[in-house]
């Protein structure tokens, strides 16, 4: 049982540690003996201390055991005594507190109005979409929908080194915001354009080459089981009806319109995966299988799509 109070954690980190050795062990130890849930960009207490340190001591995570024995300033010490403090007593995920959370070895600004970034969709785009699109080629037509802080989109853009323009679509003006922040903190204006709409309304005419959707698709039982941590998020990106497939639905009837000849629908339906196999039994569903961990994602061409009536 943790016993801690707010100020003998506060007091400990600023007047006790001296050191970046002494924080990182204090903060695993306590992350430990807390009842955080690991689950935004760490799954354990070890990476999210460095995901907590890293940006007050404007280090790379994986210089922060060569500092070890570097002295902490005061004003540092006093920065990562709140962000602990507002960790374990609070449940505030890691990156609203730093604004920082890293996908497909990119940092992202990210506040409460958008979901912190932790889509498997990261290997695909890492691989360039291998199978996906043809390695040989250029001039992609890619769709994000859902873009929340801009992550997919902007990843992409970045991976694929100016061989794909991406849209990137979101219904939420907040998240709108928060996706041109990064399109312009990242420098990818003229490879991202970001557009506010309700899933296709405002995609009319418009034809692509590959579509990513990372839609909400958290469904009723989830929803009112997850950890506190969630609950910072933005329920508008999270919950999707009784099944969690409300919009997901909507995307398989609607994305087809939106596609070339030959193109690919990736989406993501995390844990909703058994909901949607079961309200379509008699579909094959091609759910992916990634190397590195996570699943509920799966693939089918615009062929495929318009061949089933969902």
């Amino acid at each position: 049982m943790f016993s801690l109070e707010e100020s003998e954690v506060r007091e400990e980190i600023v007047s006790e540690m001296q050191t970046v050795g002494d924080v990182m062990r204090y903060l695993i130890t306590t992350f430990d003996a807390s009842d955080v849930f690991y689950g935004h960009g760490a799954d354990n207490a070890f990476e999210e201390a460095q995901l907590m340190l890293a940006p007050v001591l404007n280090l790379e995570f994986s210089e922060i055991e060569e500092f070890y024995d570097t002295r902490l300033t005061v004003r540092e010490r006093k920065e990562i005594a709140e962000f602990a403090v507002k960790r374990i007593f609070e449940h505030i995920p890691t990156a609203y507190l730093t604004n920082i959370s890293w996908f497909c070895n990119i940092p992202f600004y990210v506040d409460e109005r958008v979901l912190i970034p932790r889509s498997p969709i990261g290997e695909l785009i890492k691989n360039r979409f291998e199978g996906y699109l043809p390695q040989d080629q250029e001039g992609f037509q890619i769709l994000d929908m859902c873009t929340g802080s801009g992550c997919i989109a902007i990843a992409t853009a970045v991976t694929m080194d100016g061989a794909a323009l991406v849209d990137a679509v979101d219904v939420s003006e907040d998240a709108i915001d928060v996706c041109y922040t990064n399109i312009e903190n990242i420098g990818v204006e003229e490879l991202v354009t970001p557009i506010m709409s309700d899933l296709f309304e405002k995609l009319e005419g418009m034809s692509y080459d590959l579509i990513i959707a990372n839609p909400p698709y958290v469904d009723e039982v989830d929803l009112n089981n997850m950890p506190e941590e969630y609950l910072h998020e933005p329920r508008l990106a999270l919950e999707s009806g009784e099944d969690g497939l409300d919009l997901t639905i909507r995307i398989l009837r609607e994305a087809p319109k939106y596609m070339k000849d030959g193109a690919w629908l990736i989406c993501e339906v995390g844990n909703s995966m058994v909901n949607l196999t079961a309200r379509y039994p008699d579909y094959s569903f091609r759910f992916i299988e990634f190397k590195n961990g996570g699943n509920g994602v799966f693939a089918a061409t615009r062929e495929e799509l318009l061949s089933y009536q969902f």
